[in-house]
């Protein structure tokens, strides 16, 4: 696949924001400040297309870019910041639950992970709900290039025994920074069981 066009759509506090048409969704998980506006602007390869914060927990809204005027990427709030008062926490937890069960575009849920440290509960907790209700989704492991390429395979090994990982689950290693393995993304999002009609 290639990425021609990318553009910001809406930044949806409610399910009433969120876009009409049938476009598949692409959407992306993760705690905060594990890097998923990072991966929508090396993907796009747009410097500021989703803007970029040093301080978790900052989006509390459902952001939406439009992908080749084809699909979405879907950035979801970043959950587990420990500074979000426990009423802020839970109605960040309400407003993905809600997309996440109500959204019938979903075509694909890209779970991002830090490669350098174990799984969070709160990681292992979204594993659990994303694995239970039979989502399509695949883990992205980022910030790949903070270790030794040697060492990534024993980190990717790490996190499939930390979440107990279902041999099915694709696991990838990704870095934003250095825009490497960006191709192993763009060829799963070309994969047929995700249906994701591009116009090239």
């Amino acid at each position: 696949m290639q990425i021609k066009s990318a553009e910001f759509k809406i930044s949806a506090a409610s399910s009433k924001q969120y876009p009409d048409g049938d476009f598949p969704e692409v959407v992306l998980v993760g705690k905060s400040n594990v890097g998923k506006s990072s991966f929508i602007n090396t993907l796009t390869n747009r410097k500021a297309l989703a803007r970029t914060s040093n301080t978790p927990g900052k989006t509390r809204q459902i952001n939406f870019y439009f992908i080749n005027s084809s699909f979405y990427f879907v950035d979801l709030p970043g959950y587990g910041f420990s500074q979000m008062s426990k009423m802020e926490q839970e109605k960040v937890g309400k407003l993905i639950e809600s997309y996440l069960i109500c959204r019938k575009n979903i075509t694909l849920i890209l779970f991002l992970l830090d490669i350098r440290h174990d799984p969070t509960k709160d990681d292992l907790l979204m594993y659990q709900f994303l694995n239970d209700n039979q989502f399509p989704f695949a883990i992205l492991a980022n910030k790949a290039d903070k270790i030794a390429p040697t060492k990534i395979p024993l980190y990717l090994d790490n996190i499939k025994n930390k979440l107990k990982i279902d041999d099915d689950i694709v696991i990838l290693p990704f870095s934003s920074e250095k825009k490497i393995f960006t191709d192993d993304v763009l060829n799963l999002l070309d994969e047929s069981r995700f249906k994701i009609i591009i116009n090239l």
